[in-house]
């Protein structure tokens, strides 16, 4: 029966007889026997048939959302066996921000290619979300709340909190922010992901009451290290998340403002296409960087 679901799964793909036997290299008339076939089994109509098309009927579709994860699963799984006997090789292509990049992902790949230096690791740090199959990308390193719709996703990081800081004497000079509204008399240091983009709005939340903030400064840079910079020499009050301002916050060069509004959220994740067969490259990847609390 899993052959006549395969040709099912054919037909139901290509809306037509012969181009389903096409793509298997079987004739016309085996599919449609194999069709008929399997409706006998089955016990109902799957497809409809016309001089013009092919289309699923109810219960068609039903399985047809029931066999593409399955048969997607074991495709995995034969790749997986049939690359047991392989030595990991090729080039894994990821996409992530900077900081995910730099404390994520740079220490994970780094230790990958010294144990299986046929592997290599291209890595591009980009502030805009790129179309995985459109840049072929093989996986990206992204926020919970920029996954699309058909990702596979694993995590890689524990929950984050985006904080909000400056140094001791610009806090001196202009006083300490107790709410967001007060950001508004400061001079705040703001992001610019994309060149086409708008600058970041810092988001806040306390008791379940979110507020957005639209903020001016002197600043509109599109790299952490440089608003850590602008910070620490007394340019303003930046925001960024937590695992970047670690030293910082630790040797006291800047100092966290308006932590209560700040809750912890998802962290980071790895994502990939779940349309694509992964290389057993890319799978010894997400083994290696996928949390584990």
């Amino acid at each position: 029966m899993l052959g006549d679901l395969s040709i099912f799964l054919a037909v139901a793909d290509e809306g037509n007889f012969t181009r389903a036997g096409h793509r298997l290299g079987i004739s016309q008339s085996a599919v449609s026997h194999t069709i008929r076939r399997l409706e006998d089994r089955i016990g109902v109509k799957l497809l409809n048939r016309n001089s013009r098309s092919v289309t699923l009927t109810d219960a068609g579709e039903r399985l047809i959302d029931s066999l593409r994860p399955s048969f997607r699963q074991l495709g995995d799984r034969i790749e997986e066996v049939r690359s047991l006997g392989e030595r990991p090789s090729g080039v894994v292509r990821v996409t992530a921000s900077r900081p995910a990049a730099r404390l994520i992902l740079w220490p994970v790949a780094s230790q990958l290619v010294r144990d299986f230096p046929e592997i290599s690791i291209e890595i591009i740090t980009d502030g805009r979300l790129s179309d995985l199959a459109e840049d072929r990308f093989d996986c990206a390193i992204r926020l919970g709340e920029h996954l699309g719709p058909d990702m596979i996703a694993v995590p890689v990081g524990p929950p984050l909190e985006m904080m909000a800081f400056a140094s001791p004497d610009y806090l001196k000079r202009r006083g300490v922010p107790a709410q967001p509204q007060d950001l508004v008399d400061h001079d705040c240091l703001l992001m610019r992901h994309r060149v086409d983009g708008g600058t970041y709005d810092w988001e806040f939340e306390r008791d379940g009451v979110e507020t957005v903030m639209k903020l001016n400064g002197p600043f509109v840079l599109n790299d952490p290290d440089l608003v850590r910079e602008a910070a620490r020499a007394g340019h303003g009050i930046g925001f960024l998340t937590a695992p970047e301002l670690k030293e910082d916050l630790v040797s006291g060069r800047l100092v966290r403002v308006l932590a209560d509004w700040c809750p912890p959220f998802d962290g980071y994740f790895l994502c990939y296409s779940g349309r694509r067969n992964v290389s057993l490259a890319l799978r010894l990847l997400i083994d290696r960087l996928r949390f584990r609390a």
